[in-house]
């Protein structure tokens, strides 16, 4: 998958591992040991996101592509 959804990657010292966070999709978020993985995990959870919410009739944000409220 290829989601045009903002992904936004930090380290966490706290968690010891890369996080990533998905804005638009409330709650979505991943993490990875390192960049690349987080960056990954946050597609697979894109698309569970999206899969859930199809399931349960909740709408699914457009992209933005772009955080537009930081």
């Amino acid at each position: 998958m290829n989601s045009r959804y903002e992904i936004i990657v930090y380290w966490s010292d706290e968690d010891g591992s890369f996080v990533a966070e998905v804005p638009e999709l409330p709650g979505c978020m991943a993490d990875g040991r390192t960049f690349q993985e987080a960056l990954v995990h946050a597609e697979e959870a894109i698309q569970e996101w999206t899969d859930t919410a199809n399931d349960i009739n909740r709408p699914i944000p457009e992209p933005k592509g772009r955080l537009h409220y930081a």
